[in-house]
Parts: C-alpha cells; sequence; structure tokens
C-alpha cells in the first residue's frame, strides 16, 4: 500500500481577513457558476459527509479480527528498517515466533482502530476549507490527501498511545522484545533497538487513510455509494 463530513463553510465565509472574504467570493461565484444549483456551502457540506464517512467505514473495517492481518493491501510486515532480524530468525527455526509477533502487531492496530475513529471524525468536523471546490474537482483522493496533510501529526499524537495501550493488551511489545533479545545475542551481528510504538502507530494510521481514500474514491465513481440526497447532489453535479 505502500495505509467530507456535516459541517458549515459559513465559519469559513465569515472570516475576518478581508483576502479570505475575496477568495471565499470568488470560490462561491466560481462553484455557482460550474453547478448551478449547488451552493459553495453544500460542496463543503457533501465533501464534508463523504470523509466522514469514509472514516467512519473504513475504521469499522479494520477494527474487525483480521481487519489489518488478512487485508494485503495494509496488513503490517516486520519492521522493514530491520528486516535482517526476520530474515535472521527464521533462518534459526524461530519462524513461529516471527509470525506470532506480526500477528499480535495486526491484532494491536485492529484493536486501536477501534479507538481512533472518534478522533478522526473530530478532525474532519473541525476542518475548514476554503478551497472546496478544488478538492471536489481534484484526484479520487484529493479529500484524503487534504486530511492526511492537514491531520497526520495531531492525529497521530493522539493516536500513539492508544497504539501503545493495544500493543501490550496483546502482547505485541513482548513478543517483540523477546524477538530482538534473541537477535541480539547471535554472535556477529549489529545490535538494534527499534522504536516499535512509533513504526506501529505510522503503519495503523497509514491503513487507515488508505481506507479512507478507497471510500472517497467509491463515492466520488459510484452513484449507489452516495447513500444522502447531499452527496447525491454534490457529487452528481461533477458531471
Amino acid at each position: 500500500m505502500k495505509k467530507v463530513f456535516p459541517f458549515a463553510l459559513a465559519l469559513c465565509i465569515a472570516a475576518t481577513s478581508a483576502m479570505a472574504q475575496i477568495n471565499l467570493k470568488k470560490l462561491k461565484e466560481k462553484v455557482s457558476s460550474a453547478t448551478g444549483s449547488v451552493s459553495t456551502e453544500e460542496v463543503a457540506a457533501g465533501l464534508k459527509e463523504a470523509l466522514t464517512n469514509g472514516v467512519s467505514k473504513g475504521s469499522d473495517l479494520v477494527s474487525q479480527v483480521d481487519g489489518y492481518l488478512k487485508n494485503a493491501e495494509i496488513k503490517i510486515p516486520f519492521p522493514p528498517e530491520v528486516q535482517q532480524v526476520e530474515t535472521k530468525l527464521r533462518a534459526i527455526g524461530m519462524g513461529g515466533e516471527v509470525d506470532k509477533f506480526i500477528t499480535s502487531l495486526n491484532r494491536a492496530a485492529e484493536d486501536a482502530a477501534k479507538e481512533a475513529k472518534p478522533i478522526f471524525v473530530t478532525a474532519v468536523k473541525e476542518m475548514t476549507i476554503q478551497d472546496a471546490w478544488s478538492i471536489l474537482k481534484g484526484e479520487q483522493n484529493a479529500a484524503t490527501q487534504y486530511l492526511i496533510k492537514t491531520t497526520s501529526t495531531p492525529l497521530k499524537g493522539k493516536f500513539k498511545p492508544i497504539i501503545q495501550a493495544s500493543l501490550n493488551k496483546v502482547n505485541a511489545t513482548k513478543y517483540y522484545k523477546d524477538l530482538v533479545t534473541a537477535y541480539n545475542k547471535i554472535p556477529l551481528v549489529t545490535k538494534v533497538n527499534p522504536n516499535l510504538d512509533d513504526y506501529a502507530t505510522d503503519k495503523a494510521a497509514d491503513g487507515l487513510f488508505f481506507m479512507i481514500a478507497k471510500e472517497e474514491k467509491n463515492i466520488r465513481e459510484n452513484p449507489g455509494a452516495r447513500t444522502t440526497e447531499l452527496l447525491k447532489k454534490v457529487f452528481g453535479a461533477q458531471k
């Protein structure tokens, strides 16, 4: 894989900056001219609704048992920067222990995704978008990319303690420590001690964003995925 949206754009229109007001006025005129019956507010609300739907559906899918583990597109592998650890341990007959760790790593992501959903939804609801029209007319994952660009750092900051708790809950931290300890005892190898929390947090968040992007693409391309009148009106207006 490597793994928007009821809101009121009127908040942006009410911005005190004169330049922001001018830009939003031009945006509204552009949207109105291009779509006729769809207002700037409806475009923004439709985008936010679509991304909220993507967040909810994506989180629900990956938080199920095997949501990460059995999804080849977002499955979290052994940390690639220490791939030699996995290779060496398998070579000395510890493949079962490595597999146990990989399973527990993905179980932690699945567990954390349950708690991550409201974090992502809140982030979406708090977004202010002045370039709503460019997002609507952008690439199939334009809204998701906007979310990644504007919220990745704070989202991962909130997501990390959830991942840490989940790693401990499913014994992934213990398995990882045991594997690294066993590897570091092998003669002549360079000792390693990578940060599992950061790796798991990044990969779990990437998986969620990947699933959100898939749902956004589905809503853009598939009229049947537009489950509300607002989504039908906004995304139908692109045609």
